[in-house]
């Protein structure tokens, strides 16, 4: 029950009721009305916008927004890393595999290329951190990128590496007759004294002599073509068809320890010194052919020769003596 109010009226010496006008008292209902409504307004603003006032759940995804945070962070300390590896490893490649193996360096454009295109990352555009996703996610793909051009380039750099040891075997390196059996080297390369007509003629090899028997060898891996004795005055003969346009020839052999067809490598016995054919004593006559063209076989005895052995067999092949066959 609201408390009665009085005022005292002094005309009449008495106290008299206040009464309250029905518009006051509706201006005040209306005015706290307002003034909660208002209140309720600023207290959800403030609500919303304080730290104060989070929700419990507000609370969760920010921890997780900050978990994200550092996990990116961390992936990028990780790329930085792995960036250096790569670019280590590239630089190897470029300049010395690439350059070993004489075959083009694969240039940074190519390494990086696509990752230029407008919008190519356009669907994590309008997200909070969009930025951070967006970069961390171009170092990735281009990371990814490098990763993948690089197995590439190493696949190759086997291949090629493959194919150069198949050919650094492949090559005549050796000498066919060791010098422990030479009684010495005949003659040599170029033109020489035939030993039948004594008239002056090419002669396409090498001439070693040594005992009949003595083992002959293989020069550097490859096939052997011929095994007979059908050509013209060298009597029994092998042929060995190395690859890469290398054969070699080794004449006037007593007899064969190979046969057509037989893949040998180097240094296997192939024969024997002996003196079939047009020959005017036991040796072994040896020619290397490259690319169909006779060449001086001393140019290929850096295999088992010391530098002072070969300075000594160059004097005697240069000599223009007479040949044994």
């Amino acid at each position: 029950m609201s408390k009665v109010k009085y005022y005292y009226d002094s005309e009449n010496l008495a106290y008299r009721k206040i009464k309250t006008k029905k518009t006051t008292k509706f201006g005040f209902v209306f005015l706290f009305l307002l003034a909660s409504a208002l209140f309720g307004f600023l207290s959800f603003v403030i609500l919303l916008n304080t730290p104060y006032f989070e929700t419990p759940k507000d609370r969760l995804q920010a921890r997780e927004i900050d978990n994200l945070k550092l996990h990116y962070a961390i992936l990028n300390k990780k790329i930085d890393e792995l960036n250096a590896v790569t670019a280590a490893i590239e630089d190897r490649d470029n300049n010395l595999y690439r350059t070993y193996f004489n075959t083009a360096p694969i240039s940074d454009e190519e390494r990086k290329a696509g990752f230029k295109t407008k919008n190519r990352y356009a669907e994590l555009e309008g997200f909070d951190n969009a930025e951070l996703v967006k970069n961390t996610t171009e170092r990735v793909d281009v990371l990814s990128k490098e990763l993948a051009i690089q197995s590439q380039s190493l696949d190759e750099i086997l291949k090629l590496a493959k194919a150069k040891d198949n050919l650094l075997s492949a090559i005549p390196a050796i000498q066919p007759v060791k010098n422990e059996n030479l009684r010495r080297m005949a003659s040599g390369f170029g033109y020489r004294s035939d030993p039948f007509t004594k008239a002056r003629k090419m002669h396409e090899g090498m001439d070693f002599t040594a005992k009949t028997g003595t083992p002959i060898y293989a020069t550097g891996d490859g096939v052997i073509v011929r095994a007979d004795n059908t050509a013209s005055g060298f009597g029994n003969h092998i042929v060995i068809r190395h690859g890469y346009g290398y054969e070699t020839l080794y004449a006037h052999l007593s007899k064969y320890k190979a046969r057509k067809g037989q893949r040998v490598k180097r240094g296997d016995i192939i024969g024997y010194v002996g003196s079939t054919g047009r020959s005017e004593a036991p040796h072994l006559h040896y020619e290397v052919h490259q690319n169909n063209r006779v060449v001086n076989p001393l140019n290929f005895y850096y295999g088992n020769i010391s530098a002072v052995e070969y300075v000594a067999i160059s004097k005697l092949a240069n000599q223009e003596n007479q040949s044994l066959d």
